[in-house]
């Protein structure tokens, strides 16, 4: 093989090693709107989150005083008297809303660890990407001091072949 044989390969290994390294680069570029997004989605999940148990908490303390309610209307009023009928019905209110808010939390927490684990997905895609890019500098530096080791040499044996031609 010739000496510009080798030098076109080399350029062709250069050009391909830039590639690859501008592609990882373009990759690993994660628009910071996309990191911001994730973590604007956990604060509110967050929020959410504490917004329901609040409530949930809340209609507990009702469910609570009206079983004490109900409990002292049906004593001083009788089993059956309107009171005690009313009673039963916020009971079961407070019952239903409470359980709609635990619906609600447990919905908010899925929520919360779907949007760790795209974050944390998404982080580690970065790091991938940022060791990916290293080693095509890598590769791409190294292709370049091949390059320029193929030229030295060429321009020696070029050099040679002048001297031996003169020679004869």
């Amino acid at each position: 093989m010739n000496a510009e044989g080798v030098v076109r390969r080399g350029v062709l290994a250069i050009a391909f090693a830039g590639l690859l390294a501008g592609g990882a680069y373009a990759q690993s570029q994660d628009p910071p709107t996309q990191q911001q997004d994730d973590k604007k989605d956990i604060r509110s999940d967050k929020k959410d989150l504490a917004k329901d148990r609040a409530d949930g908490n809340g209609d507990q303390r009702d469910i609570n005083k009206d079983k004490s309610q109900l409990a002292s209307d049906s004593k001083k009023y009788g089993a059956n008297s309107s009171q005690a009928q009313a009673d039963r019905k916020d009971l079961h209110t407070d019952r239903v809303d409470r359980n709609k808010d635990q619906k609600d939390i447990n919905h908010d927490r899925k929520d919360l660890t779907k949007d760790r684990a795209d974050r944390n997905a998404d982080q580690r895609d970065i790091n991938k990407d940022k060791r990916d890019l290293h080693a095509d500098r890598k590769d791409r530096n190294h292709d370049q001091k091949d390059i320029n080791k193929d030229k030295r040499d060429l321009h020696k044996d070029r050099k040679d072949l002048r001297h031996d031609k003169r020679g004869r």
